[in-house]
């Protein structure tokens, strides 16, 4: 006899209006994140093109701060918790990092 771990029941096999919600709901994290992907784009272009010298680089890095962390709190909220991958691949500064406490 052969042992089988539980299952739990898939409520998208039986009720396709689950399925319909699962589905849109789905649609609107991937959504709200490649949203707030290129908001942290957006700001860290625009703060790569500001001098150090600057007056205006203190507020691209505040706004560059502010999309990273949202876009953070939006990735853990959905399951996503390391970070690591990400700050590489979009090449975040240490110095907005450091704005968000991360060592």
């Amino acid at each position: 006899m052969a042992l089988k771990p539980p299952t739990r029941p898939d409520p998208m096999k039986d009720d396709p209006l689950a399925a319909a919600f699962q589905y849109e709901a789905a649609a609107e994290i991937a959504v709200s994140l490649g949203i707030a992907g290129k908001k942290v784009e957006a700001t860290l272009a625009a703060l790569k093109a500001t001098d150090k010298g600057d007056p205006a680089r203190e507020e691209r890095l505040k706004a560059a701060a502010k999309a990273v962390h949202a876009y953070f709190i939006q990735r853990e909220i959905i399951g996503l918790r390391r970070h690591q991958l990400i700050i590489r691949e979009m090449g975040i500064p240490g110095e907005v990092l450091a704005r968000l406490g991360v060592s």
